[in-house]
Parts: C-alpha cells; sequence; structure tokens
C-alpha cells in the first residue's frame, strides 16, 4: 500500500457521490438563514476587534499637582444678571469672591431668550487707577471717600466698588445705603430693581481652582466677607423675592469622556413656585485619567452627587440663604482608563467558533427536519399515518 493510500485513511471528511445526494428545499431555507446569521456575526465580531478594548485600574491618586477645572452653563429665569454673584472658595480658606474673569453673563427674557449678546465683566479694585485724558489737557479726578477704611492717606474710593472692596479689607460689613458713591449706581437705581426680578440669567463659563475640596455657588445679592463669614446682600429686596428656579444644562470637572461618569448632572431642571429656597449639590469626586492607544494621556474628572433642597425664610425657621451651592470632595483614589488592542489570535478564535457553530447547529437542524419529512412520507404511503 502506498503512502497516498495510507494517508486516505485519516480523512475526517468523507465525500459521497455527486449522484447519492438528495438536495431539498429544508436544506436550502436552513443554509440560507444560518449563512445569513453567520455573516452578522462575523461582522459584529470584525467590529468589536477594530474597536480598542477599554480596561479599567484603580490607584492612589499622586497627581494632586494639577489644577481642577471647573465646567459650568447654569440658567436662572427669574433673576435678572445684576443681581446674581458667583462665588467660589476651598478648603484651605482661599476665598475667591466674584470669579467673573473667566465666566460670562447673559440677560434673557422671561422666555428664555437672549436679550443680548453675553458679556465679561471687569473686576473694579481699589487699586485700580483711572486716568481720564481730555483733547486740551488731563481732568483731575476728585478723590473720593473711603468713609474711614482707606488703607493710606492716599488711598481714594470714587466709585461703589471701590467703598466695598474696602471695607472687605477691613473685614467690615459695607451698608451701600450710606456711601454717596452707591445711590447712583445700580444697586440704587430704582429702574435697576424693577427689572431683577423680570429678567432671567445664564451664567457659563471655566473656572481653575485649586485641586482641594471646596465649593462655588451661584446667588443673589452683592457677596463679601466679614470676619471669615461669607455674606451676601440682597437690599432692598427680602430673600423670599428671589426664585431661584434653574436649569443645568452643563457641569463637569475636566474634560468630557461619554463613557464615563462625569457629567451626570447634564440637562437637571429643578423649579419651585415659592422662593427662599436654598439648593445643595453635594458632589464626590473621582480624579480619572484615560489613556489612549497613542499613549496620549486625558486627566479629567468623575463625580457623584447627592441633592437637598430647603426653604430658608423666616416661617420655616432653617437658617441659609437663597441659592445654588455646589460642595464638592476629591477622593484619594483614581480611576484609570486604558485602551488597548485586541488580540488577533482571539479574533480568529471568534471567527472559527462563529463559523463552525453555526455550520454544526444548522447541520442538526437539517438532519431533523429531513428524518421526520422522511417518516412521515413513509406512514403515509403505508398508510399508517393518522
Amino acid at each position: 500500500m502506498s503512502i497516498f493510500e495510507r494517508l486516505r485513511k485519516f480523512d475526517a471528511y468523507p465525500k459521497t457521490l455527486e449522484e447519492y445526494r438528495d438536495k431539498t428545499i429544508g436544506g436550502a431555507a436552513v443554509t440560507v438563514t444560518s449563512t445569513a446569521l453567520m455573516i452578522l456575526l462575523l461582522l459584529s465580531e470584525f467590529n468589536n476587534y477594530l474597536q480598542p478594548n477599554i480596561s479599567e485600574d484603580l490607584f492612589v491618586d499622586t497627581t494632586r499637582s494639577h489644577k481642577l477645572n471647573i465646567n459650568l452653563d447654569l440658567t436662572i429665569p427669574r433673576i435678572s444678571c445684576n443681581y446674581l454673584s458667583l462665588d467660589a472658595m476651598d478648603s484651605a480658606g482661599d476665598q475667591h469672591l466674584h470669579i467673573d474673569h473667566n465666566i460670562y453673563k447673559r440677560r434673557l427674557d422671561l422666555e428664555g431668550n437672549p436679550i443680548e449678546e453675553a458679556k465679561k465683566e471687569e473686576i473694579l479694585t481699589s487699586s485700580t487707577a483711572k486716568e481720564n485724558v481730555t483733547e486740551s489737557a488731563l481732568e483731575v479726578v476728585k478723590c473720593g471717600s473711603c468713609y474711614g477704611a482707606q488703607a493710606n492717606e492716599t488711598h481714594c474710593c470714587n466709585t461703589c466698588q471701590d467703598v466695598i472692596d474696602a471695607y472687605r479689607e477691613k473685614k467690615w460689613n459695607p451698608n451701600t445705603d450710606d456711601f454717596e458713591q452707591c445711590k447712583n449706581e445700580r444697586f440704587s437705581d430704582k429702574s435697576a430693581e424693577k427689572l431683577a426680578l423680570k429678567e432671567g440669567c445664564q451664567i457659563y463659563g471655566h473656572l481653575e481652582v485649586n485641586r482641594m475640596g471646596g465649593s462655588f455657588h451661584v446667588a443673589p445679592g452683592k457677596s463679601f466677607s466679614l470676619n471669615h463669614i461669607h455674606i451676601h446682600d440682597v437690599h432692598p429686596y427680602s430673600s423670599t423675592t428671589f426664585n431661584t428656579s434653574h436649569t443645568i444644562t452643563h457641569l463637569s470637572f475636566g474634560e468630557r469622556i461619554h463613557f464615563a461618569n462625569t457629567h451626570p448632572l447634564d440637562n437637571t431642571h429643578v423649579s419651585t413656585k415659592e422662593g427662599a429656597m436654598m439648593f445643595q449639590y453635594y458632589i464626590k469626586i473621582v480624579p480619572t485619567v484615560y489613556e489612549k492607544l497613542s499613549g496620549e494621556l486625558t486627566y479629567t474628572n468623575q463625580f457623584s452627587v447627592t441633592r437637598h433642597s430647603k426653604s430658608v425664610s423666616v416661617i420655616s425657621g432653617e437658617s441659609g440663604m437663597p441659592g445654588i451651592f455646589f460642595s464638592y470632595e476629591l477622593s484619594p483614589l483614581m480611576v484609570k482608563y486604558t485602551e488597548k488592542q485586541n488580540s488577533f489570535g482571539h479574533f480568529a478564535t471568534n471567527v472559527c467558533a462563529i463559523v463552525g457553530g453555526i455550520f454544526t447547529v444548522a447541520g442538526i437542524i437539517d438532519s431533523i427536519f429531513h428524518h421526520s419529512i422522511y417518516l412521515i412520507k413513509k406512514k403515509i404511503e403505508l398508510g399508517k399515518f393518522s
């Protein structure tokens, strides 16, 4: 016996002659169905192979040198922009008042439509020098009184904000009604007072704060610090006048990653019919880093949030002030997502499993149908089928 004759004995796929093969309609239907299913599964498996696999790791965060980025887009439909202030502070006592140098405010009507273009407000400080130059000569600017809060003999307070800043430095409580500079400005302007509750405001922008626990809030009234206590002056209105209903269009602490929990508060609408409501959001931030296939690192943060609201009116007896308050804490742990290329061996194994599995199952189904129909025909021929 030749070598080829001996090799034929190991053939696991014996063939039958073409004239002995019986092709049926049922077999064709099973073949077409199984082929279509096989193609769909193979395309799905190929698409999964092209998509990178994302692994997740958890370890202690050692990247404290990075700043914490806060991206905010908040709409308050019942309070004018002139009567809203955004303040932020951290747990180390580093307080930042009127963070509007990178925050924009857009006036809205009661229907939510923009009244004018968004404005980036200027920060007025007592150290700002103002010079008015005319065509002929330099005008002499009168030095306004700081009402005892001046830092030195040459310190002038020519605007209402200058007086308030000087009082902040002394940790005194400013009463804007006593200041001549404030009488003609917006907090004493009757026309502005009438518009305060007949407009809305959109506050949006970007903050960069120290990477530690802290808080920020949007509340009506001018803010100042008195003996390390943060105070908002809502004069001439009572706190029950302000409706703090709001919509959080977007809030995140870094770049957006769609498969991670980086923006759970997006498109959150909170409505209240009564005034003097204090809305509090307690946020737990988990630092997150995303490493792409190219090795590029993206630092961001995921967070979970707990909401709480309470009435701070005189009737309720609760302490606090109306506004929207966000308090955040950072976790000492970091989550790392890493993109990895899928294994070609794993892809080939799955392809073989799909092809072989569907081929085998289809053969079993076709065999069952074929034998069942054959038995039924035999019984009909013998007259035993009933």
